[in-house]
């Protein structure tokens, strides 16, 4: 059976199961509302838009009630976004030279200060450095001598303009050498410090260490790819948006964003746009969207995954329910809202943006009022039943 055959059977089991699960539970209300035994309990009673339960009706277990929260008012549905380091409060710090680790002094999660002590290395790249420059300073003082010499005789016709720019090239040679062997050497006691013969890399910056991946006895490299520790502020992150082409209009630098992960559902962050890209990517045809995040309860992690939703400048804060809670009869949409315990009133709602998961109310719903989130279908079956 080719692809365009196998879709459409697809498409059909999803149906039946969905009619499958929505007549089993239509047969457990069913089965719930009736009498368990020869002694009569009372039934739901039910006006026009209302209906009753007595209390403690077994209906009401396949019910959920939540009251309703208010949330600032979106632009866009919620847009991919990954929550990333602020590189501009993080440094990954690298061995600036070759050796082995004889000792580790911080580990991951510990506050640093900037200039303390991270690990201590052995190494003969710095002895090889101050080498390199002894060589290059002794150098650079014959060559200086030779020049001074040639420019001597030059003036006296003692030698060849040709031997005497000779020995000027050498002598300028020496000098970026001598330059070169310093400003190395340099490098290094600026980033290590010797220690009864052996070298402290430290931190360059404050913050808490946030990821170690080096071990005592380890060998290091001057050129690996990956940083032995990684120094940040967990307090400012920064999220990466995947903002489709469609919605360009919708963002600008400056603006508020809303950020939800699934660590903490129903729990919203605040963050503000800070760069929008210059470029489209042609594959994806997304722009890539930067926002900055203040999260001082340091909950938030790098690389875990958000929902980033952009606000409107001046926004109002509306209610918002889950899809779950929604029904609709002809062109309009409806919820049940709870009245009193096991009194269920069906409400008309008017909807602004419609998400995945939630959608949000301009009309006839106030926040902390208490919405059926599961069973509102079975409710309006039995509404319509009884009437």
């Amino acid at each position: 059976m080719n692809s365009q055959l196998k879709r459409p059977a697809l498409g059909l089991l999803a149906f039946v199961l969905l009619a499958g699960a929505g007549y089993v539970a239509w047969q457990k209300w069913q089965a719930a509302a009736k009498p368990e035994s020869d002694a009569e309990k009372p039934l739901a009673q039910a006006s026009a838009d209302t209906i009753h339960f007595p209390e403690n009706a077994p209906q009401l277990t396949f019910l959920q009630i939540k009251p309703v929260e208010e949330y600032p008012e979106p632009l866009v549905e919620p847009l991919n976004g990954r929550i990333t380091y602020d590189d501009n409060r993080t440094a990954r710090v690298f061995s600036p030279i070759n050796g082995r680790v004889l000792k580790i002094a911080a580990d991951a999660g510990r506050g640093v200060k900037a200039g303390e002590e991270l690990l201590t290395l052995d190494s003969p790249d710095y002895a090889q450095a101050a080498a390199d420059y002894a060589k290059a300073n002794a150098d650079l003082l014959h060559k200086q001598s030779a020049v001074e010499r040639a420019r001597g005789l030059l003036a006296n016709n003692g030698i060849s303009t040709k031997d005497a720019e000779a020995a000027e090239a050498d002598f300028q040679q020496a000098v970026a050498e001598d330059k070169r062997a310093e400003a190395r050497l340099h490098n290094l006691q600026n980033s290590m410090s010797l220690t009864n013969g052996r070298f402290v890399l430290r931190a360059p910056i404050s913050g808490i260490i946030s990821e170690r991946q080096v071990n005592a006895g380890s060998e290091v490299r001057s050129d690996a790819s990956n940083p032995l520790f990684v120094i940040t502020d967990p307090a400012r992150l920064w999220v990466q948006i995947d903002l489709p082409e469609r919605y360009l209009d919708k963002v600008r630098v400056g603006q508020t964003v809303s950020i939800e992960v699934d660590a903490y559902p129903g729990v919203s962050f605040q963050g503000r746009v800070a760069v929008i890209g210059e470029a489209l990517d042609p594959v994806t045809r997304r722009i890539q969207v930067r926002a900055e995040i203040q999260d001082a309860t340091h909950r938030l992690k790098p690389e875990m995954f958000a929902r980033v939703t952009p606000v409107a400048d001046k926004h109002a804060n509306m209610p918002r329910v889950p899809n779950a809670a929604l029904f609709t009869q002809g062109l309009h949409s409806y919820v049940f809202v709870e009245q009193s315990p096991g009194v269920l009133q069906r409400r008309q709602v008017v909807l602004g943006l419609q998400g995945h998961d939630y959608s949000y109310v301009k009309e006839g719903l106030q926040a902390g009022e208490r919405v059926v989130t599961t069973g509102a279908l079975l409710l309006n079956s039995e509404l319509a039943g009884n009437n």
